[in-house]
């Protein structure tokens, strides 16, 4: 079983791959489009592009790309954009986020829980300049430590302790890179657990649906362990803050 069809299966009752309510999402969107009554989004792994769907529901004047690599992702980002009318501004490509190009810049690029696309936030945020026009915003999703991660939580998240810092020395990397934080959310443990609770449960009611399906018994293992990492390894030690930027200089 696939990590891309086990990403999807997990985020059939969470279409927004990342820990936050659907309130913060639009609260997050309502300000990064609020300058302008038209403008042209991208996103940088889009998935099922939820946060650009949601963006054109909000803004009739707005137009949107999105850009990933799962290609039925991508079919369930145009059903999603048809179902609510938006699909006539959306433009999809399935191709990897950082060989994407455009002629035309962006007046927002979005990023959220996908910046291992780049090799990280800071050059996640190098990339992202090329796209950008004058005056545009970056909507940016990562994680960082919430405390210092015990062996638990970093074999639960697979990751070593030097791919991520604290919030302060987060956001301290971000302005000395060039950029200025107007805006941001910073996940409550409740959207953590809302999140995990539901990406370990449609993983695992999929597999009790589906009992007869040869990716059955994949799908459950991925969702126990999932969870057992989650709760006995990352739960409370790692955070996620969604940062809305501006060049500081432009």
């Amino acid at each position: 079983m696939d990590r891309q069809m086990i990403s999807r299966i997990a985020h059939r009752h969470h279409p927004i791959a990342a820990p936050l309510s659907d309130e913060a999402v639009a609260a997050l969107l309502a300000r990064a489009t609020s300058r302008a009554d038209a403008g042209r989004a991208l996103d940088l792994g889009c998935g099922e592009a939820g946060w650009l769907v949601r963006a054109l529901a909000a803004r009739p004047q707005w137009q949107a790309v999105g850009v990933d690599l799962d290609a039925q992702a991508l079919t369930r980002a145009r059903d999603a954009a048809e179902a609510l009318g938006v699909v006539h501004r959306i433009g999809l490509h399935h191709q990897d986020a950082s060989s994407f190009s455009s002629k035309q810049p962006f007046d927002l690029v979005l990023n959220i829980g996908a910046t291992h696309v780049f090799g990280g936030l800071l050059p996640t945020l190098a990339a992202v300049r090329s796209h950008l026009a004058p005056g545009g915003q970056v909507l940016v999703g990562d994680g960082f430590w919430e405390r210092e991660p015990g062996k638990a939580a970093l074999e639960g998240l697979g990751v070593e302790r030097e791919e991520y810092a604290d919030l302060a020395t987060t956001m301290d990397q971000v302005i000395a890179d060039g950029w200025t934080p107007v805006h941001g959310h910073v996940s409550t443990l409740q959207e953590w657990d809302n999140y995990e609770l539901s990406w370990t449960g449609s993983l695992a009611e999929w597999a009790v649906e589906y009992p007869g399906h040869p990716d059955a018994p994949a799908a459950r293992a991925a969702a126990d362990a999932h969870r057992t990492e989650w709760l006995h390894g990352y739960r409370g030690t790692f955070g996620f803050v969604t940062l809305l930027l501006r060049r500081t200089e432009d």
